[in-house]
């Protein structure tokens, strides 16, 4: 038997112990969205945990959300109302951004290797280029120079130190992200000598981490190394934005991050200059607010093993089937959403539809005896699911995806 993560709180059933999203019964959302595999999203829940957030972080700190966590457009456009900025990663999420509401002023732009037709995007647009390279600084300028334009252009940080304990490191050493941190005072002052509307600097070094310390010590460093470079410039960053780090608890044993003592060490560091820093967060977010639905098809045993065969799979949910980053497989939260609650009965194995042994959303885990019609519920669905999975894999539609609102509406793609 292998445990499963723990589910978060927010989730209850109803009298027939069917699971409950946002006060609605999981059937009722099937039928809604017309089928599964279903992605459902509560923006009540992504708006509590925004307030949460700002409540534990320094009064005057801008709040980015990274739209590459869920780039759904209800969920983007309920983002757009409720934080500071976003931050996008290629020309489309740039789209999105706008589209959503959201002031090309307060959008910035990272990411290696950007197009061309993307920086002249951006730089049309007014959004704020994040710099990845001096050769990037370069292009950026000659298109802005050649559109009569003044870009709006940040530099990304490739620091010396990494975020410990991270489940990706994006600083430290040799990286594709980036200009490593000796190199950025000389491109802040030609940027300045060009002419160029200098934005500020951006500094992530890893992501989906649950040591608060580590993560207290890396913004320790990016506010420390910020100052180093405007003290090297003599030019004051207009935003420094500490990048994100934060992480959830996917797998049994993961503990939660005390996001109020991160605020508070934060707050010790940035004294009486908040407002000229953010933080860039994606899956802190909007992760627990994401649930993905899918139907059993099938039940089998094979030499006294059960599986459970869905129709869904990895192709929609490929961080849960363990095979986006992981090392060593383990079970996300899942439970039958039209059993939830009950005890469990049997050591079984969800497995999706694909033609592959990768498929699985559960391996040996303990579950409720589940039928052919119950529906599996996969939590944490609510970041990096449907668009960082291969959903073209083998030919099967697309997922379904719908969001709740506050009010409790159902709103559909």
């Amino acid at each position: 038997m292998k445990p499963l993560g723990p589910i978060p709180s927010g989730y209850g059933a109803n009298t027939e112990g069917r699971l409950l999203i946002g006060g609605h019964d999981v059937t009722a959302l099937i039928e809604a969205a017309g089928d599964t595999p279903l992605f459902v999203y509560d923006l009540g829940m992504v708006a509590r945990r925004v307030e949460r957030l700002r409540a534990a972080m320094p009064a005057g700190l801008e709040i980015h959300y990274a739209v590459k966590a869920n780039p759904f457009a209800p969920l983007v456009s309920a983002m757009a109302g409720i934080v500071d900025g976003f931050d996008v990663a290629s020309d489309g999420e740039l789209r999105r951004a706008i589209e959503a509401g959201m002031a090309a002023a307060h959008v910035s732009f990272a990411g290696p290797g950007k197009k061309a037709r993307e920086l002249e995007a951006a730089i049309r647009a007014g959004a704020t280029i994040n710099l990845e390279s001096e050769h990037e600084a370069d292009r950026a300028l000659s298109i802005g120079e050649a559109l009569g334009l003044t870009p709006r252009l940040a530099v990304r940080i490739n620091p010396e130190f990494e975020l410990r304990g991270s489940g990706m490191r994006m600083g430290g050493g040799a990286k594709p992200f980036g200009v490593d941190q000796e190199r950025v005072a000389p491109l802040v002052r030609r940027l300045a000598e060009a002419g160029a509307d200098y934005r500020g600097l951006h500094v992530f070094a890893g992501s989906q981490s649950l040591d608060g310390d580590a993560i207290i010590e890396t913004q320790a460093n990016s506010v420390a190394l910020a100052r180093q470079i405007d003290d090297r410039t003599g030019i004051r960053a207009p935003l420094v934005n500490l990048g994100g780090g934060f992480g959830i608890p996917y797998f049994a044993g993961d503990v939660a991050l005390d996001v109020e003592a991160i605020g508070a060490a934060l707050a010790g560091r940035i004294d009486g200059e908040a407002e000229r820093y953010a933080i860039e967060l994606g899956r802190w977010l909007v992760a627990e607010a994401g649930v993905y639905l899918a139907r059993i098809v099938d039940r089998k045993v094979s030499h006294g093993k059960v599986f459970l065969v869905t129709d869904g799979g990895l192709h929609h949910q490929l961080a849960a089937s363990g095979n986006f980053g992981t090392v060593v497989r383990r079970n996300y939260p899942v439970a039958v959403a039209t059993k939830f609650g009950a005890e469990p009965g049997e050591e079984a194995s969800v497995v999706g539809c694909l033609c592959t042994p990768l498929d699985r959303l559960a391996d040996d885990a303990m579950l409720p005896r589940a039928e052919p019609g119950d529906i599996i519920a996969v939590f944490l669905a609510g970041a990096y699911g449907a668009t960082a999975s291969p959903t073209a894999f083998l030919g099967h539609p697309a997922p379904c995806e719908i969001a709740i609102s506050a009010e409790s509406a159902v709103i559909l793609t």
